[in-house]
């Protein structure tokens, strides 16, 4: 007996959607996961569906919930019609249950954990792979009956057929075979009357119209028992595509250090959207897309045929040339929306967008911003011993005459630097090292012309003047 084949090809037209669990916060994993069923859809003029599968009361959580929904907003990614919330559709369960057992597809199953557990472990001894070992299959009336007596409370098993196979096409891993018999009886409905992830799961699909499915590949081994499921209760199965899991850029799982950051944290820190879906986008997804794309050209070019199954790598560093690309996408007002938390206070509103036109793109992060506004309005912090040196070794002359060329000339940068060229006899790097060094602390930066607009020639000098008091 096998299950109906799920195709090898993406409907024209797709219906996919994101059902995360409220358990957690968003992780790049799942964000990629969302990110690629929106493409999918919104590349074939299709729908994409949120669902909520909440179904482990103790582990979910509404705040969960509503990060979730955050975070998805926060990437572009919008959904059509309302979401599904599973702990909504119990009575929409219990009907499809019921319809089950009346079938024979179903039965109780009154083993204890810790009795499934001792049953796993024989099995693993004797070298044999673990499976329900059907003790409650074939229970009759009388024999249920004792078992309820004695307080036990009765999961649901699907009745998986003896012989036959499952089989379908996996957009990415191509044609999955999967014996029967291998499979085993498996729980459909959780002791406590709640409906576990593979019964849920397939209904909510069903009923939404879902026609593709795109997930990460540690759900390719359930894919079997929910096509079994389809087909015991008559309803049509989706396409199923299993995403290769992310990893760090050594191969091994992602962790803190490598970026299993959530994406709260990233937004918190300071990173833009349309970096990170650039990034996603290349994680497992062989694309032409050349370049920071928006939302809708990512769409367009998004392929499940381009679908990698080797483990994609996250690298720490791409995602920062992303969110560097990024940053210099934006426009003045974007920018200074960005920037606005971490700007000094009491700044009016003209005085924060130059000092914003002038940093923004030479920062990465919003943190950034605090080291420049000491350099334009606060005191600079005292050189490094590299950076000492190397203002020792351009001397108080040179600074004395860098201080009278800014009084004779102001903000006029060009006609500042030339004065100091012809009274010093330095050019090139000789001269402009020790001057942006003198001036903000830091060997690179912005043009100093616009960033002597903002520091004033007055505290300007007064840097420079400090520098020319010192004894050679």
């Amino acid at each position: 007996m096998a299950s109906p084949q799920a195709g090898a090809a993406a409907p024209v037209t797709p219906t996919t959607r994101f059902a995360p669990s409220p358990t957690g916060e968003l992780h790049l994993g799942n964000a990629r996961t969302a990110l690629f069923n929106w493409l999918l859809a919104r590349g074939r003029s299709g729908r994409f569906l949120l669902r909520i599968e909440d179904t482990d009361a103790t582990r979910s959580r509404t705040e969960f919930a509503t990060r979730i929904l955050d975070d998805l907003r926060w990437l572009g990614l919008d959904w059509d019609g309302d979401i599904v919330v599973q702990s909504a559709r119990g009575a929409d369960y219990a009907t499809a249950l019921a319809k089950l057992e009346a079938a024979g597809r179903a039965y109780p199953c009154y083993c204890t954990p810790l009795e499934i557990e001792v049953s796993r472990r024989s099995q693993l001894a004797a070298g044999r792979p673990p499976r329900y070992a059907g003790t409650c299959r074939e229970l009759d009336a009388q024999q249920r009956a004792a078992r309820l007596a004695e307080g036990r409370q009765p999961t649901l098993r699907f009745r998986v057929p003896d012989r036959g196979r499952v089989a379908f096409t996996d957009l990415v891993h191509g044609d999955q075979v999967f014996e029967c018999a291998d499979i085993g009886d498996f729980v459909l409905r959780r002791a406590d009357g709640s409906a576990a992830f593979f019964f849920s799961n397939v209904l909510d699909d069903a009923d939404s119209g879902v026609t593709v499915v795109l997930r990460g590949e540690d759900h390719l081994s359930n894919t079997p028992r929910q096509l079994l499921i389809a087909e015991a209760l008559g309803l049509r199965a989706p396409a199923y595509g299993h995403l290769s899991l992310i990893t760090g850029a050594d191969g091994s799982p992602l962790s803190k250090r490598l970026g299993a950051k959530t994406l709260r944290e990233l937004r918190e820190t300071g990173y833009l959207p349309i970096a990170l879906v650039n990034h996603l986008y290349r994680l497992g997804h062989s694309g032409e897309a050349e370049g920071l794309q928006d939302l809708d050209a990512l769409a367009r070019s998004f392929d499940t045929t381009r679908l990698v199954r080797s483990p994609a790598r996250f690298d720490p560093a791409q995602l920062e040339s992303w969110q560097k690309a990024a940053v210099q996408a934006l426009t003045p007002a974007a920018a200074l929306e960005w920037l606005r938390p971490a700007l000094p206070a009491g700044l009016d509103p003209a005085a924060a967008q130059g000092f914003v036109d002038v940093i923004r793109h030479n920062l990465m992060l919003p943190a950034e911003v605090a080291a420049w506004s000491a350099v334009v309005f606060g005191e600079l912090p005292p050189p490094a011993p590299a950076e000492a040196a190397l203002l020792a070794e351009a001397g108080p002359a040179f600074f004395g005459a860098a201080a009278d060329a800014l009084r004779a000339h102001g903000a006029d940068w060009k006609a500042v630097t030339a004065a100091v060229a012809a009274a010093t006899g330095r050019k090139g790097p000789a001269l402009f090292k020790p001057l942006r060094l003198a001036l903000t602390g830091q060997l690179q930066g912005p043009e100093l012309a616009p960033l002597i607009v903002l520091i004033t020639p007055a505290r300007a000098i007064a840097r420079l003047e400090r520098l020319s008091s010192r004894a050679p």
